[in-house]
């Protein structure tokens, strides 16, 4: 009997135990199946997310797209303002966007009238070129309310808080082509000096110009002029005017002429005067001024500047880095190069995309180019 209840207990126990076993068998396999099912709709959620959703760096890019930007200028005249706007025009258009140039014909008024119409236009960025701090203060603040960003070029801005100014190292312009011009006078004689006040970039040239008659007191000034309103014409009539004046060769030994529009006028009264023995030194540099350069029968022998394209392009892309939030420099200094005629090869050069070749440091600049913006312009161009 006791022997008998022995064996029920044993198996009744052995029977909790199977039970219980399959019991947490049962249990196993349900998560197991729901883990499964979890999985195989979960991959599919985040797959789904992944692809309807973009990265932050594409959606910063796109953001960039589709961009309406107003070029406001003093004036566009002459080759050099040419190439510059074709300079921001490429470049916002190889970024998506779109340029409007608002030229004010050197009316400051006209100008100030501009930038308020860009502003009320709503634009999203301005570009300004050759502006006036004094005339263009209302139309600043104005922009800056509206939270619309702006980068100037040779403007003389530096005192309005977020704006970047873009500028050429203009007392390098002066020196570079002052001293090879008191290097080629021998250190004396006569000089015609073409230049105007009222523009941010001249009056760095004649800080230049003004230590230059310091340290070469026997290069004796016998006139001065300049009007930026014609500026060729008028300094081709004037100068004119001084060589009937100092009509004996050897009266005058050059001209220096503070922009590229007056080095064209002076260089145009020389050679139909027959004044061969008058050089001609200038600041800035276009494709046509390149071809004057180039004749062995023009006095134009020698130009500093900045490649004008370039400039453009430096413009738009740090005004691109301030519309995706970026910080940027107060000023941003871009330094020139000095071209001669005996350093260009015999064979001419048509183009100053050309020059690259045979000065060194012009030509195409990385300055401004960050690796979004990068993306964006092959983003735009894949299309």
């Amino acid at each position: 009997m006791g022997r008998q209840i022995k064996l029920t207990q044993r198996k009744f126990k052995g029977t909790w135990l199977a039970l219980a076993l399959v019991f947490v068998l049962v249990l196993a396999a349900c998560g197991n199946k729901e883990e499964k099912n979890a999985e195989s709709s979960a991959p599919a959620s985040a797959t789904s997310s992944a692809s309807s959703e973009p990265s932050e760096s594409a959606s910063s890019v796109d953001a960039l797209k589709g961009k309406k930007i107003a070029l406001v200028m003093r004036f566009n005249t002459g080759t050099f303002s040419a190439q510059y706007v074709d300079g921001v025009k490429k470049q916002v258009e190889k970024f998506g966007g779109q340029v409007t140039v608002l030229a004010s014909e050197n009316d400051l008024a006209k100008m100030s009238a501009n930038l308020d119409s860009a502003v009320n236009q709503k634009f999203d960025g301005i570009l300004i070129d050759h502006g006036d701090a004094a005339a263009l203060t209302n139309g600043l603040n104005k922009a800056k309310e509206a939270g619309i960003p702006i980068v100037a070029f040779d403007s003389g801005l530096q005192s309005f808080e977020g704006i970047t100014n873009l500028a050429q190292n203009d007392q390098q312009l002066a020196e570079f082509t002052l001293e090879k011009l008191a290097e080629e006078a021998g250190g004396k004689g006569n000089i015609v000096k073409v230049w105007v006040a009222g523009f941010p970039p001249m009056e760095s040239r004649q800080i230049s110009y003004k230590a230059f008659t310091q340290k070469y007191p026997d290069i004796k000034e016998i006139a001065a002029f300049g009007d930026a309103s014609n500026p060729q014409l008028d300094t081709q009539n004037k100068l004119e005017a001084v060589l009937k004046q100092y009509p004996n060769k050897g009266d005058i030994t050059a001209v220096w002429a503070a922009w590229d529009e007056f080095a064209k006028g002076a260089a145009n009264a020389i050679k139909q005067a027959g004044r061969d023995e008058i050089k001609v030194y200038g600041i800035d540099l276009s494709d046509e001024d390149l071809k004057m350069i180039q004749d062995p029968t023009s006095p134009w022998v020698a130009s500093a500047a900045v490649d004008p394209t370039s400039i453009g392009t430096v413009q738009v892309r740090f005004l691109y880095q301030k519309l995706n939030g970026d910080t940027t420099e107060p000023v941003v200094q871009l330094e020139p190069v000095f071209v001669h005629r005996d350093a260009l090869p015999k064979d001419k050069v048509i183009t100053t995309a050309e020059l690259s070749q045979y000065v060194e440091g012009w030509g195409s600049s990385d300055l401004g180019n960050t690796d979004y913006l990068k993306e964006l312009e092959a983003s735009v161009g894949a299309k």
